[in-house]
């Protein structure tokens, strides 16, 4: 069992973080829409007990969550983190049967240790990571995270994750440098044509601000990139630009970290990943925290200091099956990695 100082409904220091953070509650959303993805394989990895303290770092409309503590029950509590507002008001609605064995927390999973300290926890029994981005968010567009035609003139380019926080995709265009941009595209999208459109990209902008979705579509059609994929360019640039504007993997590479150190020995770890390059963060951070020292195989002795802090589950990802994917088409790009806390062995 995961220990904590007070019961979610007495640690008072809880709010005083999400005012200082946030500037207070989420509003409620009215709807928040999202099919949990691999939801039966995420309850079987996860080893709930009814006593479990569960950590969901992305709660989003709270489907995991939900579920995680239906299986849990009576006794099992669960920490429900979300860089949305409108994910946390709709959680908070969705959860609300289950009283004070919730705790909603608008933040984002980079700053678990942080929360955790807030609410007098130092150790959890299990921590899930589902880093897909919500039916709500895509199909919002005021969000800015899709280009849907009939809507692409109406549609900012914001794509923040959280609405009230950093510069949107808008600013990010309007500043970023060719280099900057191109290493974006290429990094987080794989695109071809890259250089290309990152050149077209900063033409385009000394004509006229790039503000909308049908101000970024033009300019991809334009540049004539992405030739060849099975993915339309456009979701490939859409993409590079939401991971880029919410700093996705600094932010995946930090949480990882996090959720490990919070982790009680026994305590399991699931991450849902959607693309190549977060899934590859995943798997070499579980990897190398499985592993222990990493130093280059021509260093005679240690000089890292690591040590074996996990137990790998998953020898490969597990994918969706064909009846999830007709159910949930969004889904058939996900992949789940399994871990487990191990004992730390004492320095010599």
């Amino acid at each position: 069992m995961g220990s904590r100082r007070e019961p979610f409904g007495r640690a008072g220091n809880a709010d005083s973080f999400l005012r200082a953070t946030v500037g207070g509650p989420a509003p409620v959303a009215i709807e928040f829409a999202h099919a949990p993805v691999l939801l039966d394989e995420s309850l079987e990895w996860l080893a709930l007990d009814p006593r479990s303290l569960v950590v969901d770092g992305t709660v989003g409309g709270a489907g995991h969550a939900e579920a995680i503590l239906d299986r849990s029950a009576p006794g099992g509590q669960l920490i429900g983190l979300d860089r949305d507002a409108d994910a946390i008001g709709a959680a908070r609605r969705r959860l609300a049967r289950f009283g004070e064995r919730v705790q909603l927390v608008h933040a984002s999973f980079r700053d678990l240790r942080t929360v955790l300290d807030a609410l007098g926890v130092d150790r959890v029994d299990s921590v899930l990571l589902d880093l897909g981005v919500s039916s709500h968010q895509l199909d919002t567009p005021a969000r800015g995270f899709r280009f849907a035609a009939e809507t692409a003139d109406q549609t900012p380019l914001d794509m923040r994750m959280d609405a009230a926080a950093g510069a949107d995709a808008a600013e990010l265009l309007r500043t970023a440098t060719a280099e900057q941009l191109e290493d974006w595209l290429r990094r987080y999208a794989d695109l071809r044509g890259a250089r290309r459109l990152a050149c077209a990209l900063v033409a385009a902008r000394e004509r006229a601000p790039l503000r909308t979705a049908a101000d970024l579509l033009r300019v991809i059609r334009e540049a004539r990139v992405g030739g060849g994929r099975r993915h339309n360019p456009a979701t490939l640039v859409f993409q590079a630009l939401r991971i880029a504007t919410n700093d996705e993997l600094a932010a995946l590479a930090e949480g990882l970290d996090a959720a490990i150190d919070a982790l009680r020995p026994g305590g399991r770890l699931v991450v849902i990943a959607y693309h190549s390059a977060e899934d590859r963060i995943v798997k070499n951070r579980l990897r190398d925290a499985a592993r222990g020292c990493t130093c280059p195989p021509e260093v005679p002795v240690c000089v890292c200091g690591g040590r074996v802090r996990l137990r790998v589950l998953t020898r490969r990802p597990t994918a969706p099956g064909p009846d999830e994917i007709s159910h949930n088409p969004r889904s058939r790009s996900a992949r789940l990695r399994a871990a487990e806390r191990v004992e730390e062995a004492k320095a010599a």
